[in-house]
């Protein structure tokens, strides 16, 4: 197997019949509380469209469970072979200027210029200039960008549930990243030659429960730690958009 079909392989392994109850995170255990982290590029003046960020999110995670490094032994296949072992937890937090053009260096993906995602690690291990990116505030008034594009996959979110734009952004990225495991290698690897193009939209809870009951529907239910009641579908990810 390729660099690409080792990745999938592992990520196909740990979203498997995942459910969070039963991931192992001890507090007593610092190393088992694992997150992967995304940096939302939110500058202050003229702050970019709530979809436009939404959509990098989404291929930023995918995008680094997917990585040529993900195939490899190495530590970014390392750290994210911890975070898949623990409870998925994403963290989005807001960057700009020069915080956002440090964290640049750090081992991740960035899509857009709008979004980076990084390699898994213990949320007491995060690096300084990560660390450092406050969670929180990065509240985006909606926005109503259209129609989806073309074929590509779509993720809708649950609109009424009213969430801020990094939460919805960590829930888009668990939709990507379980819509790839659903997918056949082949269709994955199609999927990242498009530079995993998606769209994203936010749709009235009727709308939402319509996505939800269609074939081949990767349906997100949060723990509901943050936000949200627990066992709420957050959002509902598609091969490609409803006919």
């Amino acid at each position: 197997m390729d660099k690409f079909e080792i990745a999938h392989q592992r990520l196909v392994e740990a979203c498997d019949s995942r459910s969070w109850r039963d991931d192992p995170e001890n507090p007593d255990e610092p190393a088992t509380i694992q997150a992967m982290q995304i940096a939302l590029n939110l500058p202050k003046q003229e702050p970019p469209a709530r979809t436009e960020v939404l959509e990098a999110a989404a291929s930023a995670v995918v995008a680094v469970c997917l990585d040529e490094r993900a195939g490899e032994d190495g530590a970014f296949a390392q750290a994210l072979g911890q975070w898949y072992g623990h409870r998925i937890r994403k963290i989005a937090r807001r960057a700009r200027n020069k915080a956002w053009r440090d964290v640049q260096s750090l081992p991740g993906v960035t899509v857009a210029d709008r979004a980076r995602a990084f390699a898994p690690s213990a949320v007491g291990e995060v690096d300084p200039l990560i660390g450092k990116l406050q969670i929180g505030h990065t509240d985006l008034a909606y926005d109503e960008p259209g129609a989806p594009l073309g074929d590509a996959p779509v993720i809708y979110v649950d609109r009424s549930l009213d969430m801020s734009a990094g939460k919805a952004a960590a829930q888009v990225g668990h939709g990507s990243m379980m819509l790839a495991a659903a997918m056949s290698v082949g269709e994955a690897r199609a999927w990242a030659d498009t530079g995993f193009k998606l769209s994203v939209r936010e749709v009235s809870g009727e709308d939402f429960r319509t996505a939800c009951a269609q074939d081949g529907a990767v349906v997100i239910v949060d723990a509901g730690f943050t936000e949200i009641a627990p066992d709420s579908a957050t959002v509902c990810a598609l091969r490609r958009p409803i006919a």
